[in-house]
């Protein structure tokens, strides 16, 4: 599949995402899934407690701690593929920097809800989130690795504050809690091979259900002071980046954590 750079980079402007359908072959799907079934596994196993009792989510997925520095490699590889490059260059032009892998996946317990969001909610109070959407770029790159029931975007968000409703509901105030249901809600149903795009700031959530295990690539604009937020740990070394084909992603990186 060709990427038409200008038709993504429009769609995401305008939206604050896209959805490209069956991106990657099944044999790229299948290598991608034996590395990451490895991480998950010693992971579940490193953080039991942790995972039967809340976790929908695990990070760091390029770190050293689950995986050996062979299929560490295989992954910055997947990463910095020329499919995935095409793809952030759509929306970040200039410098893309790599900050973080994540792995979705079904909480155990069956009674813990999905939850609307925005990324920026966790680290910044009300009044400088309504900068952020503004002024950051950071996005996310969702792989599915089996089908599944997707995600839910309200779109637009990327670039606009929360209408009374969307902010009562992921804040819960006024009586509603952040599993409700929005109006303004719009569900992606994901295939294993499809790729979505969307701004980590936008207001959505992950759906649970069927055989759910999504691995998201965090990518930042380098004019944004991101570098704080990476793990040295998930970064290339030295000798890795030689292995890498196309390792422009994490130079930036790299780059910008000297600079700190």
């Amino acid at each position: 599949m060709v990427v038409n750079s200008n038709q993504l980079d429009h769609q995401y402007k305008e939206h604050g995402y896209f959805v490209l359908r069956n991106y990657f072959n099944a044999a790229e799907i299948l290598a991608l899934k034996l590395v990451v079934l490895k991480f998950h596994e010693l992971w579940k196993k490193a953080n039991e407690k942790f995972y039967k009792e809340e976790a929908f989510n695990s990070s760091l997925i390029t770190g050293s701690h689950h995986l050996s520095r062979y299929d560490r490699i295989k992954l910055f590889n997947f990463i910095s593929s020329k499919k995935i490059m095409d793809v952030i260059e759509s929306v970040i032009s200039v410098n893309p920097a790599f900050m973080n892998t994540q792995l979705f996946f079904n909480p155990v317990n069956p009674q813990q809800k999905d939850f609307w969001h925005r990324d920026c909610q966790y680290d910044h109070d009300v009044d400088v989130q309504k900068q952020v959407i503004l002024e950051t770029q950071v996005l996310h790159l969702r792989v599915p690795l089996f089908d599944e029931l997707g995600m839910e975007l309200v779109p637009g968000t990327h670039k606009r504050w929360d209408t009374e409703e969307e902010f009562n509901v992921r804040q819960e105030e006024s009586g509603k809690v952040s599993s409700d249901n929005l109006s303004s809600g719009k569900k992606i149903n994901l295939s294993a091979g499809d790729l979505l795009v969307f701004s980590a700031d936008m207001i959505h959530r992950g759906i649970y259900g069927m055989d759910r295990l999504a691995l998201d690539i965090l990518v930042f604009d380098s004019t944004s002071n991101f570098a704080d937020y990476v793990d040295d740990d998930c970064l290339p070394s030295s000798s890795m980046l030689t292995k890498i084909d196309d390792p422009r992603l994490f130079i930036n990186t790299i780059r910008l954590k000297s600079m700190d």
